[in-house]
């Protein structure tokens, strides 16, 4: 009895009080509502700014404060930005925020108050000092990371200064650019492809006509390429890509698309043609690109995009066709981590070309969807109907990633 009695005891002080539970979780899912909210009504503003004649009035003064090394102008131009732009968007922010508070009476809501007060506060410490140090994303010198894809830092602000004003809208995290579309801008981007002769080529160059592109077209087949307005086109040879040192100097967008696919064949010439192709000539074209990112402001600017295909994670009904571009897939996540300038991989399911006449998609609708994945700044593009993918690549490229991460140096760290 004794025992029992402890027992009930001991329960009784373990017992859960569920209402303070309730009323925790109730206060932190409506607090990071609220930060959430905050940072979209910001973002909101911001993209509103350069839309809205008036808006614009005050908020062009702060892109007048910045050289393009986000030095300043003067202290004058600096501290006008900071009264009519930071202080007025932070203390819009503020009251809408009080607002919204006081109505729907939630007590988590207060905590994207105070999180827009710390905006104001900056700014105004900004404005009355008339010092920068609190200014992370506008502070001058070159930029040595590339734009992140999760957080506003330094590269992927400059981008909205310097490489589009109607781009870029975001300011801590890129999620309204994710939204609108504006996390990358094509918008006189020089752009090369390889594979231009090939049916993704030939609609990946027409997209990006239509988003304001210059398009080089890198062909090895000039004269099967279908003449586009507007398309420039290069010739260049396997195995002679050094060639074409010059020509990627003047490129912000290197997208590498070739391939070959030699079916179930298995015989030596097969094996070298594939990896040949698929592998050792994507790697040439990528290192050969990344000599070119020099410059204080290259890092924000330049791009390369590797055509992976599904056969990462995915049989392809064609053995050397998977291996080569598994090795290419496997490489490109080891390149990432040096940081040398953005890389994406476009993960792609059968679409109908040449070398898969039975493609279930389109090469039009795989354009499309690239470049709609690619202007919301997705670094991996998967773009397949076979949903096992959209689960296993995620999971393949993190493993791989944290695996290459931790057993992997970079030259300069040897």
């Amino acid at each position: 009895m004794k025992i029992l009695a402890e027992l009930i005891e001991i329960e009784a002080k373990l017992q859960i009080d569920w209402v303070l539970v309730n009323t925790c979780l109730q206060f932190a899912s409506w607090g990071l509502f609220s930060l959430l909210l905050a940072e979209v009504l910001r973002d909101s503003y911001h993209a509103l700014c350069h839309q809205v004649s008036w808006l614009a009035k005050w908020h062009n003064k702060h892109h007048m404060a910045y050289r393009r090394d986000l030095s300043i102008v003067s202290l004058k131009a600096y501290q006008d930005s900071q009264l009519y732009h930071d202080i007025l968007e932070s203390s819009l922010l503020v009251v809408v925020l009080i607002v919204i508070a006081l109505v729907v009476q939630q007590m988590g809501l207060w905590l994207g108050v105070a999180y827009a007060c710390t905006f104001l506060f900056g700014a105004s410490q900004r404005y009355i000092l008339g010092t920068i140090d609190t200014d992370y994303n506008h502070l001058p010198g070159p930029l040595e990371t590339t734009p992140s894809v999760w957080w506003v830092n330094r590269s992927y602000h400059w981008r909205h200064h310097f490489d589009d004003v109607n781009a870029y809208y975001s300011g801590v995290f890129p999620l309204v650019d994710k939204i609108l579309g504006t996390g990358l801008s094509l918008k006189g981007k020089t752009i090369a492809l390889t594979g231009a002769s090939g049916a993704l080529g030939q609609a990946l160059a027409t997209e990006l006509l239509k988003n304001n592109a210059k398009v080089v077209a890198l062909t090895t087949n000039p004269e099967k390429l279908v003449e586009q307005v507007g398309v420039k086109v290069i010739p260049w040879q396997l195995g002679n890509e050094a060639e074409l040192r010059d020509s990627l100097e003047k490129i912000d967008i290197l997208i590498i698309n070739h391939g070959v696919n030699v079916y179930a064949s298995r015989t030596p010439q097969a094996i070298n043609s594939s990896y040949e192709v698929n592998t050792f000539s994507a790697l040439r074209l990528m290192d050969l690109f990344l000599t070119t990112v020099t410059g204080p402001q290259a890092k924000a600017t330049k791009e390369i995009w590797v055509n992976t295909s599904e056969a990462e994670v995915s049989p392809a009904l064609s053995p050397l066709y998977e291996l080569s571009k598994r090795a290419l897939g496997e490489i490109v996540t080891l390149k990432r981590l040096d940081g040398n300038c953005v890389i994406r991989k476009l993960i792609l399911g059968p679409f109908k070309s040449q070398l898969n006449p039975y493609g279930v998609m389109s090469a039009q609708q795989v354009a499309r969807a690239i470049l709609f994945l690619a202007r919301r700044d997705y670094r991996n593009i998967i773009v397949t109907i076979n949903p096992l993918t959209y689960i296993l690549f995620p999971l393949k490229e993190t493993s791989t990633w944290l695996y290459y991460r931790i057993f992997s140096k970079t030259a300069k760290s040897q």
